[in-house]
């Protein structure tokens, strides 16, 4: 069995008798050419399209392949797929190929801080940063982000408008943890991938993007300021940009922060509060 998963075939291997040898045939023992053939016939007598893989060496050239099309479309094909081993680092067909140890190995180690070696940074007096303005599901969300030296995102506040929402004790701790990663050193897109596709039962719409909670839109916040440099260093007041995402002139459809539970028409954020105006359910 070793022998068979490091060569990925029976026929170089001599204890097989020549009748097993031609009964276990691998897709790596037949050519290429013979793949088309086994597919044309096949296509011959099916009125619709016929898959199989092709598979190729790791040594198949350019040229191989260019014959492969060739021969698939001259043999009545419908559509042919090819595959060149090892081209991808994981695939379906492996080869336990055993690779030369260098004389003079070294191993690579990754490494792990201790337990307790890694402290935030300290705050300074004074931090700039950007506001967005998110609509959620339970209102208007107000997330800053306020950048170190090197405009790197340094520190995270949250503050839900007048329409309540998520308990505050809620926003500060994530704005809190998020603030002490950031100071940590700790990789944003970790950060933003733990935060995002939160789900909570008022999901909101936000310029064609479905926000699922408030913590999905601090997520979606941060990652937009990564990619935003063209705000970074633009300020207005010490630690404190509106940037209004959403406009004043909103159409009616951007009034949609999620689906009744009632009769599964939209509800609608409205005089402070979040109506249906098909059933008349509130959330007030």
């Amino acid at each position: 069995m070793e022998k068979i998963a490091e060569s990925g075939s029976i026929h170089n291997i001599d204890e097989i008798p020549e009748s097993v040898k031609k009964v276990f045939v691998t897709a790596h023992d037949i050519s290429p050419e013979w793949h088309i053939k086994m597919q044309a016939v096949f296509q011959k007598y099916t009125d619709n399209a016929v898959s199989k893989t092709v598979n190729f060496s790791h040594s198949a050239t350019q040229e191989d392949v260019y014959n492969s099309y060739i021969l698939a479309y001259e043999s009545g094909c419908k559509g042919v797929t090819i595959y060149r081993d090892g081209s991808r680092q994981e695939q379906v067909l492996n080869i336990a190929c055993k690779e030369p140890e260098p004389e003079n190995k070294t191993l690579s180690v990754a490494v792990v801080p201790e337990l307790g070696t890694i402290e935030p940074r300290p705050r300074p007096e004074v931090t700039n940063g950007t506001t967005t303005k998110v609509a959620t599901g339970c209102g208007n969300l107000y997330v800053t982000i306020n950048q170190d030296e090197e405009g790197k995102p340094f520190e995270v506040f949250t503050q839900m408008g007048k329409a309540g929402g998520c308990a505050a004790s809620q926003l500060e701790a994530i704005g809190r943890l998020a603030s002490l990663a950031f100071r940590s050193g700790l990789e944003i897109k970790a950060i933003v991938d733990q935060l995002r596709n939160i789900r909570c039962p008022s999901p909101s719409w936000e310029k064609g993007q479905r926000i699922f909670s408030c913590a999905d839109a601090i997520s979606r916040v941060i990652e937009k300021r990564l990619h935003d440099e063209s705000t970074a260093g633009v300020i207005s007041a010490p630690g404190l940009i509106e940037d209004e995402i959403l406009t004043s002139k909103r159409q009616s459809v951007s009034n949609i922060v999620g689906v009744c539970p009632d009769c599964g028409g939209a509800l609608r954020h409205e005089e402070g509060c979040i109506k249906c105006q098909a059933c008349g359910f509130s959330k007030c």
